[in-house]
């Protein structure tokens, strides 16, 4: 039963890391106390495989599986990466393909390589009419050319953790994707207030890319999908809008997203 008067979407989490072994259960019910509805969790590689789906099943009405490589896993045995990530795709439905994309901000080393698994992994996507869930770090402006290269109407997704700038955001919704907002936007310096002063609450999903980037007033611990409250409350301060309309809007634009939702049993979630 949630204490929370408004109910939220976490569109980002990794509530399968290790940093959740200990109290995991108790995290999960801080979760539904702070109004979270569903938490939605971007594969890494195949070493996250696993400890994903053993939550999904734990939580089949509140964790949805994605299935994908990210980019700071491409390294030099990707092509192995991707053929696991493919059979997953071919053995059961998941949610979007995630998370995927480019990462020049540990290693340019393999850019080449990250930019045909992300086209290949888009291609899947397409293939399948599910969504991408998209990462990008010092690499906004060449992502978004990339999607542009595929030009699709099926393509259709978020940019996770977006922190760029006004024609960056402009550029991402004028492609059909949403930007995903975390707890980047409680932080002062960030300029993110600024961007989504003039951003359509239709183009906005909320995150928390848990265990990562906790927002203020918890900077520097450990986030967790109860703190996606936080993004909610700094968004209707920013926008000057009912917290309740965050809440509807941006958990309506999940829903729209991730809108193919199919039931599997536990036996199918963890095949």
């Amino acid at each position: 039963m949630s204490d929370y008067p408004v109910q939220l979407i976490d569109t980002h989490a990794h509530l399968y890391a290790k940093k959740f072994d200990h109290d995991r259960a108790a995290m999960i019910e801080r979760a539904l106390a702070a109004g979270v509805q569903r938490m939605y969790l971007p594969n890494i590689d195949s070493t996250s495989i696993e400890p994903m789906l053993v939550l999904e099943a734990e939580y089949p009405d509140l964790c949805f599986a994605m299935m994908g490589l990210h980019p700071c896993s491409v390294q030099e045995n990707y092509q192995e990466e991707l053929a696991l990530v493919r059979d997953w795709l071919d053995s059961r439905p998941f949610v979007a393909v995630g998370e995927i994309g480019i990462d020049l901000y540990w290693d340019k080393t393999h850019l080449a390589a990250q930019q045909e698994a992300f086209l290949l992994q888009c291609e899947w996507a397409i293939e399948l009419d599910v969504p991408i869930v998209i990462h990008t770090r010092e690499a906004t402006a060449l992502t978004i050319d990339l999607v542009r290269e595929v030009k699709n109407e099926r393509l259709r997704g978020i940019f996770h953790c977006f922190g760029g700038t006004l024609e960056e955001a402009n550029a991402i919704i004028e492609l059909g994707f949403h930007l995903g907002i975390g707890g980047v936007l409680t932080f002062p310096k960030s300029g993110l207030d600024k961007v989504l002063k003039t951003i359509g609450l239709q183009h906005i999903v909320l995150e928390t890319d848990a265990p990562y980037l906790a927002p203020i007033p918890h900077r520097g611990k450990r986030n967790e999908s109860a703190y996606v409250h936080f993004v909610a409350e700094r968004l209707a301060a920013i926008k000057d809008i009912p917290l309740a309309e965050v809440g509807e809007r941006t958990s309506a634009n999940a829903e729209k997203i991730f809108a193919k939702k199919t039931t599997l049993s536990p036996k199918q979630i963890l095949q």
